[in-house]
């Protein structure tokens, strides 16, 4: 769409920079093509009639009128720079979303490289009974409280920055972020889930970590966090609200020093 204006602009400059405003010393102004000072007058090109006039120099506001054409050089030239700005900001964002690949998914920022981060197995843990999740079709949730974990109490990726970025791939329109998980014996929870008998309704609890967002491209993502990660085990999360179909990629944060 910014190539159609940009070519709109351009097509009407020409003509926005032929007229001029030759202010009165009344208040009032003509509008006109150019003008020439000659000594005792101005002789100008009149848009409105269409030929040169002249006007005595002392019913001419002079200094109005070049203020007026500085500016609207002035704002010309804001105005080129900013496309120019909005253009070079167009073609690194695609550039960005370049670099990530096509596969839905989450890919870790290392300088100039991306890693991709292993998608995680994740668990419903209930009445003592442990089923995979599927995230295209989850598993029917019985009444009363569960748990989406992860096996084993520290994820196999390990980062070593507490402000670690990440680009994602979103897979559907879903939620996402940086979820905390909570350390339990031999797992890791991600989601505390809540269905209530009657209604069925489902609540869930995930912990989520402030990020920023900015979107690259359709469907993909930068994010990182807010504050620097504590160490400890985290996760970047999709999910859609209420449908208990997390999506996990899961790393440990242990940043150097720390």
């Amino acid at each position: 769409m910014w190539r159609a204006i940009l070519a709109a602009v351009l097509a009407i400059a020409p003509l926005m920079a032929a007229n001029i405003r030759l202010f009165l010393t009344d208040g009032g102004y003509h509008l006109v093509r150019e003008y020439k000072v000659l000594s005792d007058r101005v002789r100008y090109y009149s848009v409105e009639r269409g030929e040169w006039e002249e006007i005595p120099l002392e019913l001419v506001d002079l200094k109005k009128t070049e203020a007026f054409i500085r500016e609207r050089e002035e704002a010309q030239r804001e105005q080129a720079a900013a496309m120019d700005e909005e253009e070079r900001e167009e073609r690194r964002m695609r550039e960005e979303a370049a670099r990530v690949p096509m596969e839905p998914g989450v890919y870790f920022v290392e300088g100039d490289q991306l890693t991709a981060i292993k998608q995680a197995e994740s668990k419903i843990h209930a009445n003592k009974r442990r089923a995979i999740l599927k995230a295209i079709a989850p598993i029917p949730i019985v009444s009363g409280k569960s748990t989406v974990e992860l096996d084993g109490e520290k994820s196999q990726t390990v980062i070593r920055t507490d402000k670690p970025e990440f680009y994602i791939r979103l897979s559907a329109d879903q939620r996402f972020g940086i979820a905390q998980l909570k350390p339990k014996k031999g797992a890791r929870v991600v989601d505390e889930v809540e269905k209530i008998p009657v209604s069925e309704e489902i609540f869930e609890k995930i912990e989520m970590v402030d990020v920023f967002r900015r979107q690259v491209s359709d469907g993909v993502y930068k994010i990182w966090p807010v504050n620097p990660l504590k160490p400890g085990e985290y996760a970047v999360v999709e999910y859609t609200e209420g449908k208990v179909n997390v999506q996990v990629w899961d790393f440990s944060c242990q940043p150097l020093g720390k």
